[in-house]
């Protein structure tokens, strides 16, 4: 810089902001100021203070101002002044960052402890604290001492690197130096045992300050918010009204309202009451933390009439009302925010589209996404992990597989990914059931550095629903065991146990269990859908003294499913208790279970229960008519079935496929065979558009044959629109069984046994037949060759003895 272009920015700041008129060189030139003295900050341009009055000016009102003069300075010969330097650090860091004002900390001739602390701290301030800390160390190795603005920023440091050593040593040092009591210590000191979750001892440092100030109390009340102390951050704001000495400002209370937002409604009405009584000032921040407080307490009136208080607004404001919204469920309002925002002319940032995307993805409305998804694009915000998130997990959950490559698409631009990011398209693998994708996702995930959480795995152990990914499990279940995880997160605990229990493996199950320091009402139920997938129905209800020991109340699922079990066991009693349980409970109003005690009641044979129960439901679905139809046909009520059908179709429920084979069932064992093939033949027309299944066909084979019509029982088979399967060959060949049909019979046989070979019920069934035709010889031969190929039939249980009948 010329110093002729030095000159003219000094002469024009002195002429504008300290009003001096006339000649305004000669203060600056040597000549009239005589020699420079380097004896310390004492010392200042022989008595004239205009520079340093400059500079205080520069610092204050306009940075690169100063730098003007600092130009002249040194042409003045007064580059070697320390105070000046020591105003010019802090100036050039603002200015030009943190490696110009390191030069000119360099090139100090002189430096005392303010010199040093004035870099440290602009080194901390933009983030790099390992320079700041060994800065400190050589300060300290050059022989100065610290003072409190120095352990000040030491402080800062380690509460940002979460470094707890350090900063107990600083404490020790200051309270060493007489410091225990300074405001502004005590100050830095609540704050990094309140970041190092130490709520007690930065308490106590509170409590032993001489003069509490402003800083200090907010301090300790942001200390107890972060520590969730919702109570004490409340006791201390109302200590500090009572002292009278300190007064909060609008920094305290952006504190105090995060506290509110959890205590209720009331007391953020009262802190509101308080802000406005004592005349703070409603800045842009205190207005956003107004806003976000009644917004989180779902008072969006009140959030609203906050906002319009004042004209001033920014992206915050708007995000955070936008999200108050989008709390309550009023999408309509939030997007109408939206456009009223683009209108105002504030740029929505990533907290905003991810707010708004997320509600696409919940209600859903993918169109809507998809022109947020562009706006982001313009927005140049498409890299951003947190949008990049929302997005991922809007278009993994729309169903078609073309939103889907869009979704592996948005992951690929993110730039660095996160574990959010991960967990997310992992859920839209598994979604849209591509497991072995997501397992190679998870590799990757890990082989690019981040690591999972418990959302992660919990989101790729429900992918392993089919067996053949048991030693995916395995793999998973030894990842977590080594990182540890199914010790603490409970989540984690409950998606394996899960995984075993479908595969029925309920030993690994149960055992997993075990292990886990808490167990839920999830745990249970898992282990209970696994014992009754196997059969052990017994054991399953034997949970229910387990929850009641370890205070798990059970949910409408584990009672659905404590309520299978008694059904399966034919025990009513148990039943009943289970029955009174959720009607005390409140849990009999649950749809999951008035349909498992509609079930219950009709396998147990008190159908009149099950009528009674099915009438208390206000809206029966498709399960609840189904469980009735059942009931009914099970207990020989065959018209009563039917009849049942007829009112569900009266009632405008749509009969599904399992309907149809109930309806079907009745008519076969109630001798309805011509209404149950006109059943059949219309459940795949318009009228109830439900495609016929193998099971249907079976049934319809079973009531033919039973009638003793084993020509269209024959026809059926043949027509069938997929290969039969050797379950209708089987029931045929019992039909024939029963009407001593040898030749079909033979047939019939022939048939199952190529495809089921292993089936002991086929040969039992063949050597009847030869048997009642008075082949004795086929018969035997055929038992023989059942023992040969080693078709065993397996013994009958009794459930009452518990042994082999």
């Amino acid at each position: 810089m010329s110093l002729l272009r030095t000159t003219s920015c000094t002469a024009h700041f002195l002429r504008t902001e300290m009003k001096i008129s006339g000649p305004i060189l000669s203060p600056f030139l040597p000549r009239k100021l005589g020699p420079v003295q380097h004896e310390g900050a004492g010392s200042f341009f022989s008595g004239d203070s205009s520079l340093l009055r400059l500079l205080e000016l520069c610092k204050t009102r306009s940075l690169r101002q100063g730098i003007c003069a600092h130009s002249s300075a040194i042409k003045s010969g007064f580059q070697d002044q320390v105070l000046l330097n020591n105003l010019l650090l802090p100036v050039y860091a603002s200015c030009y960052g943190i490696h110009q004002a390191r030069k000119l900390f360099d090139n100090m001739n002189i430096r005392d402890v303010a010199s040093w602390t004035s870099v440290i701290s602009a080194y901390a301030r933009c983030g790099n604290h390992e320079e700041a800390l060994d800065l400190f160390e050589k300060m300290l190795g050059f022989g100065f001492v610290p003072n409190e603005f120095t352990y000040s920023v030491i402080l800062q440091c380690a509460s940002a690197l979460r470094n707890y050593n350090l900063g107990e040593r600083t404490h020790a040092q200051t309270v060493k130096c007489g410091f225990e009591c300074n405001a502004v210590l005590g100050s830095s000191l609540m704050d990094f045992y309140s970041k190092c979750n130490m709520l007690e001892e930065a308490s106590q440092i509170f409590t032993n300050l001489d003069n509490k100030d402003i800083v200090s109390w907010t301090t300790i009340i942001s200390a107890c918010v972060q520590a969730e102390d919702w109570g004490e951050a409340m006791r201390l704001y109302a200590s500090m009204l009572a002292s009278k000495v300190v007064l909060p400002n609008e920094f305290t209370y952006t504190k105090l309202l995060k506290a509110c937002t959890s205590i209720g409604s009331n007391c953020s009405r009262l802190v509101h009451a308080h802000i406005i009584r004592l005349g703070i000032k409603l800045n842009l921040v205190l207005k956003t933390s107004l806003v976000d407080m009644y917004s989180k307490c779902h008072r969006m009136a009140d959030a609203l009439k906050v906002m319009k208080q004042t004209l001033e607004s920014d992206v915050m404001l708007w995000t955070a009302l936008i999200t108050g919204y989008c709390q309550t469920g009023d999408y309509k309002e939030a997007i109408t925010l939206f456009q009223q925002m683009e209108v105002a002319k504030i740029s929505p940032n990533s907290f905003t589209f991810a707010k708004l995307i997320n509600v696409c993805s919940d209600v859903p409305l993918p169109m809507l996404g998809k022109q947020i998804h562009s706006q982001v694009i313009k927005a140049g915000l498409a890299h951003d992990a947190s949008v990049g998130n929302a997005l991922v997990d809007l278009y993994a959950k729309f169903p078609s597989e073309s939103d889907f490559v869009d979704c592996v698409r948005v992951f690929e631009g993110i730039v660095s990914p996160n574990v959010v990011s991960w967990t997310a398209l992992i859920a839209g693998l598994v979604r849209h059931e591509h497991e072995p994708e997501a397992f190679a996702a998870f590799g990757a995930m890990r082989v690019d550095g981040v690591c999972p959480n418990s959302f992660t795995l919990s989101a790729i152990l429900k992918g392993c629903e089919s067996s053949k990914f048991a030693a995916h499990v395995q793999m998973l279940h030894a990842y977590i065991l080594k990182s540890m995880l199914v010790e603490w997160d409970i989540s984690v605990g409950n998606s394996l146990v899960d995984a075993y229990s479908r595969y029925g493996r309920v030993g690994e199950a149960l055992s997993i269990s075990r292990e886990m320091p808490l167990r839920d009402v999830w745990t249970y139920t898992s282990l209970a859908k696994g014992l009754n997938q196997i059969g052990l129905h017994r054991r399953t209800l034997d949970m229910i003294a387990c929850m009641h020991g370890e205070g798990v109340r059970m949910d409408d699922f584990s009672v659905s499913c404590f309520l299978s079990a008694s059904a399966n066991l034919a025990a009513v009693e148990m039943g009943k208790q289970l029955h009174s349980y959720s009607a005390k409970s409140g849990l009999g109003s649950w749809i999951s279970v008035s349909n498992s005690l509609i079930d219950m009641y009709g396998k147990c044979g008190s159908i009149d229960e099950a009528r009674r129960v099915f009438a208390e439901v206000e809206e029966p679905n498709i399960v609840s008519w189904n469980g009735l139809i059942s009931g009914l046909a099970s207990n020989g009520q065959f018209s009563g079935a039917l009849s049942t059908f007829e009112d569900m179709r009266l009632a405008g429920a749509c009969p599904d496929g399992v309907t149809f084979l109930l309806v079907l069932y009745a008519c076969s064992h109630g001798g309805l065979v011509d209404m149950g093939v006109e059943y059949f033949n219309t459940m795949s027309s318009d009228l109830y558009g439900v495609p016929c299944q193998p099971d249907h066909y079976v049934c319809l084979v079973d009531m033919l044959g039973r009638a003793g019509r084993l020509e269209e029982a024959v026809c059926a088979i043949q027509t069938m629109p997929f290969q039969p399967g050797a379950l209708i060959y089987k029931t045929l060949l019992g039909a024939c069984k029963v009407h001593g049909n040898l030749v079909l019979g033979e047939c019939m046989a022939r048939c199952a046994m190529e495809l089921d070979p292993m089936d002991p019920a086929i040969y039992v069934l063949l050597a009847g037949i030869y048997d009642d035709a008075g082949k004795l010889e086929m018969g035997e031969q055929t038992r023989k060759l059942m023992k040969e190929r080693r078709a065993i039939k397996c013994p009958g249980w009794s459930w009452m003895r518990n042994t082999p009948k």
